[in-house]
């Protein structure tokens, strides 16, 4: 059980040292309100950052569709090698394919430029996250939110493919720094029993963004005008140098303490609560963390002994099987014939219900259950879409492996953080997060099988999901148990020993 008087901080691989409090309503809290009008004027603002992100992430699915060619060499569809393709552009007046002539020997450069995106994610994590430790959340924040716009808009204009890859990678980096550090600001801002629920509708906005992302397709056919247009909204984010600001823990944890009380202050009248005595109280709070601080862990701490070692295994295989099926399997949508806009806004559709689902199955069903449940489900939907031919039933197969994907990539973060103990619970979840990015840089290399052999194609997705139904098995139930503490406490949990930690 955590003390009630000490502040729990740890450093993640992603680079972010949340400033986390006690299970027990600490000083600030108190202070501010667990969720009021300031709570959720932040959450609408970070939650804004959500679109860009989406259109970002899943632009591929309408940068790189499938196009179909006639080889004039031979006149034959489809054919390779062949040095003069005719391009079918009945739905897309130019896509990078076309441009760059992304068929046959060069094939898998439309699937690498997908794959140095995500790289770009992934540093982006670790880079902005140790920004938004030692210059605030605020700078890196807004740092993350000029790279993206600024890089989108010159990726619009490249004409070469290596530069508009090149870019897309520090797009990439942007959208990795924009994610870290608008969900820790979120996490530090609103009341422990809101944050599960919070961390779950903080997907909505991705999926609302991977919904409209069909819309700017349909409207703006070539790559070029596409990258444009879901660039432009992003001019809107720049208001977050007025509007945003740190958050009060982690002013507090960096001892500037006076510029964290009149941040308070402001946040505890939207909320309309008492202002008396705020510095005063502050900085008792102030002195009482700093006499209870625990000493940090590190990423080394999670693979010294077994128990520990076993359960980052499973929950990293966990995370990166469901980022290399939601990313891999939206993509391959795209592939499966019909009508791509609505095969695409109908996947983003059945995530976004799932996201919302997702939120009464965690109040309901256990962690570990939902996880080996919801895998299970997916690898069966993908490998019946490996049988089917392309048509409706295919992408209703895929949609579903889409939308039980997200439900498991929406559990498996509370599910991390409550499985490892406070001093190592950031960088569990960073390192899950990188396991992640792994999964999502490999998918787009499996879609690509999807033109050759779609059978492969899926039945590789399938398996993924298949194999962390059962490691789930290996982990432990979380729900219901109090958050653990010590390295001593996150190796005995879970073993079969009387739990000392259920409520």
């Amino acid at each position: 059980m955590e003390p009630s008087s000490s502040r729990k901080q740890s450093t993640n691989i992603s680079g972010i040292e949340m400033i986390d409090s006690s299970e027990n309503v600490d000083a600030i809290q108190k202070a501010i309100g667990a969720f009021g009008k300031y709570q959720f004027f932040l959450c609408f603002l970070m939650f804004l950052i959500k679109f860009p992100v989406a259109f970002h992430g899943m632009a591929i699915i309408f940068l790189a569709p499938k196009t179909d060619y006639l080889c004039l060499d031979n006149d034959l569809q489809n054919s390779c090698p062949c040095s003069n393709p005719k391009y079918d552009k009945s739905v897309f007046k130019n896509t990078i394919i076309m441009e760059w002539d992304l068929i046959c020997e060069k094939k898998w450069m439309s699937s690498f430029t997908q794959t140095l995106f995500q790289l770009g994610t992934l540093i982006g994590s670790v880079v902005f996250g140790i920004a938004s430790d030692r210059y605030g959340r605020k700078n890196p924040l807004l740092a993350a939110i000029v790279l993206q716009f600024v890089m989108g808009l010159v990726a619009s204009f490249l004409a070469e493919f290596w530069s508009f890859t090149f870019v897309r990678f520090f797009v990439g980096v942007s959208v990795g720094g924009t994610m870290v550090t608008s969900f820790v600001i979120l996490m530090e801002s609103v009341g422990s029993q809101y944050r599960d629920v919070i961390s779950a509708l903080y997907h909505v906005p991705f999926n609302m963004g991977h919904m409209l992302l069909p819309v700017f397709g349909y409207f703006r056919r070539s790559y070029d005008k596409f990258q444009l247009a879901i660039t432009i909204p992003n001019v809107v984010l720049l208001s977050y140098v007025i509007l945003v600001t740190d958050t009060p823990r982690w002013l507090i944890a960096m001892k500037r303490t006076d510029e964290a009380v009149k941040i308070i202050e402001k946040a505890a009248k939207m909320n309309n609560l008492p202002t008396e005595n705020l510095a005063q109280k502050i900085g008792e709070y102030q002195k009482e963390i700093e006499k209870h601080n625990l000493k940090k862990g590190s990423i080394l701490d999670l693979f010294r002994t077994p128990n520990l070692r076993k359960n980052i295994l499973a929950m990293s295989f966990n995370w990166l099987t469901c980022s290399y099926c939601f990313y891999g399997v939206s993509q391959y949508v795209g592939q499966l014939g019909g009508n791509l806009f609505v095969n695409v806004a109908a996947s983003a559709g059945v995530t976004m219900l799932g996201t919302f689902c997702s939120i009464p199955l965690m109040k309901v069903l256990g962690r570990r259950t939902i996880l080996i449940v919801f895998n299970f489900i997916c690898a069966g939907v993908l490998i019946i879409l490996s049988v089917l031919p392309p048509g409706s039933w295919s992408v209703v197969c895929a949609c579903v492996g889409v939308v039980t994907s997200f439900v498991v990539f929406v559990v498996v973060y509370l599910h991390c953080t409550e499985l490892f103990p406070t001093v190592v619970r950031n960088a569990a979840i960073g390192f899950s997060s990188m396991m992640a990015r792994v999964g999502s840089m490999i998918a787009p290399f499996v879609v690509g099988l999807g033109d050759t052999s779609p059978f492969w194609a899926a039945l590789t997705f399938a398996v993924v999901p298949l194999c962390a139904g059962f490691v789930s098995f290996l982990l432990p139930e979380t729900k219901g148990n109090e958050l653990m503490t010590t390295l001593d406490e996150g190796e005995k949990f879970g073993k079969k020993t009387k739990n000392v930690f259920q409520k």
